[in-house]
């Protein structure tokens, strides 16, 4: 690892204690900040800054707040780092639906970017997806034929979304496609913004075959607009751990599985 590449990452360790620590108590000064990270004032006003720039943090005159709920769930950058281990474990299990030849749809989340980042082990495959993290991930690869979904580009999802991606994605039939949300309870999945449900709706409707994967954090929880029943998806993966009663009310509406990081 270059020392720049060092350095990088101790700014994304850094950054992530910082929105952890604003997310739990809901603001902070700039004294508290740099006690937290242990690096000089100057630097944790860069880190303000950039993390302002990004909309994930509210900064204002001694100290930042928290942004509403929606912009940290909805910001690639943010969700990128968290649950990193449950994504993998649940990309890993749906590895296991894909068999070369297929065609696949993959949505913007972090998680199905875990599972992109699996799919060269397959072999041939036609990957749709309007995560730019994803095409970038699957580009080099010679084995993927890569469709990637246009649209009004969206900084806070790092994807493309809108009216023009709405209709594109509903012109495709795949075999599969794979597919994160914001929160599942029992019967029913959910998003906060109504424009990424739409999106995610026509995703899994162009799926002969569609997978949710979710990570534990999201479980038992609710979201501002419904998605679709639990018993719409095909297969529901859940990263442990997860109330039992909660995975018997899905199982009885779809199949379930829980795995372990």
């Amino acid at each position: 690892m270059t020392a720049h590449s060092a350095a990088r990452l101790t700014r994304q360790k850094r950054q992530q204690q910082i929105v952890d620590h604003v997310l739990a108590k809901g603001d902070a000064s700039v004294a508290e900040l740099t006690e937290l990270t242990g690096v000089s004032v100057m630097t944790v006003h860069r880190d303000i800054a950039e993390l302002a720039d990004r909309g994930i943090l509210r900064k204002y005159h001694g100290g930042v707040s928290a942004q509403p709920s929606t912009v940290f769930e909805s910001s690639s950058d943010f969700r990128l780092h968290a649950h990193t281990g449950e994504k993998e474990a649940l990309a890993r299990a749906a590895l296991e639906f894909v068999t070369p030849g297929m065609s696949l749809m993959l949505d913007d989340s972090t998680t199905a970017l875990a599972f992109a980042k699996l799919l060269p082990q397959v072999g041939p495959l036609t990957v749709v997806t309007n995560y730019r993290l994803i095409t970038e991930e699957l580009r080099p690869v010679e084995d993927v034929r890569l469709i990637s979904i246009g649209g009004e580009y969206s900084r806070t999802h790092d994807s493309w979304i809108g009216l023009s991606a709405l209709e594109m994605i509903k012109s495709f039939s795949v075999d599969l496609t794979v597919v994160s949300t914001s929160a599942i309870t029992g019967t029913m999945t959910y998003h906060q913004e109504q424009e990424i449900v739409a999106l995610k709706r026509a995703m899994r409707e162009a799926g002969s075959v569609s997978v949710l994967l979710m990570d534990h954090s999201k479980v038992g929880r609710s979201a501002l607009h419904r998605l679709d029943p639990v018993s719409a998806f095909d297969h529901v993966l859940l990263s442990g751990p997860v109330e039992d009663e909660l995975v018997a009310e899905m199982g009885k509406l779809t199949q379930v599985r829980v795995v372990q990081p």
